[in-house]
């Protein structure tokens, strides 16, 4: 990974804010991430997709549902980039994050959108 491969990647709002928000949660699935940001499945597995594709997510799949999280093979530079913008904008994903909780904790939060 180089810097130009994250800087890219986070280029884009909703890969931005679907990576802060794994960051904060530790895991999310496509539904949970259509949830917080309020957009469609299409689209969010796009962006996954594409997050995956520069490595800086990996997934796991728990029966039809897929679960992201950050990539433990990250750059430790990457992770240090991640974090502080993660800890310094958590303004940026408020509202996404109070949507989450909305839906309760897991597995209650699986079992209403999953």
């Amino acid at each position: 990974m180089t810097a130009l491969d994250l800087f890219k990647a986070l280029s884009d709002e909703t890969r931005l804010r679907s990576l802060l928000l794994i960051q904060a949660e530790q895991e999310l699935c496509v539904c949970e991430l259509m949830q917080a940001l309020e957009e469609s499945q299409p689209k969010v597995s796009r962006h996954l997709a594409q997050l995956r594709k520069f490595g800086l997510l990996t997934d796991r799949r728990q029966g039809q549902w897929v679960f992201y999280r950050l990539n433990p093979s990250l750059p430790k530079w990457a992770n240090a980039v991640i974090d502080e913008t993660c800890s310094a904008n958590r303004a940026l994903i408020q509202d996404e994050l109070t949507r989450l909780n909305k839906m309760g904790d897991r597995p209650d939060r699986v079992k209403s959108c999953c």
